[in-house]
C-alpha cells in the first residue's frame, strides 16, 4: 500500500461503526509497517490509530456491559427437567 492509498480521515471524524474503525486501524497499521510514510504522516497515523483504538475499546466495553445486563435478567438456575 503506498502512502497515497492511506485513509486520510479528518482527525476529529468518528468512525461510522466498530467495524469501520477496525478496518481503518488495520489499513493504518499496514501503511505504517510498510515504512514508506513520511515522518509527519507517520505521526498523524499514530494519533489517528490511538483515537480509533480508544473508540473500539469504548464500543467493546459498552457491548460487554449490555451483555452482562442481559445475562443478569436471563440467568436462572439450571435444571435437568424440561
Amino acid at each position: 500500500m503506498s502512502s497515497d492509498d492511506t485513509p486520510a480521515a479528518p482527525a476529529a471524524e468518528k468512525p461510522a461503526s466498530y467495524e469501520a474503525a477496525l478496518a481503518e486501524l488495520d489499513a493504518l497499521v499496514q501503511a505504517m509497517e510498510g515504512g514508506q510514510l513520511p515522518l509527519d504522516r507517520l505521526l498523524e497515523g499514530y494519533r489517528r490509530g490511538a483515537r480509533l483504538l480508544e473508540f473500539c475499546r469504548e464500543r467493546l466495553a459498552a457491548v460487554e456491559t449490555q451483555v452482562k445486563v442481559l445475562e443478569e435478567g436471563l440467568q436462572k438456575p439450571w435444571t435437568n427437567t424440561p
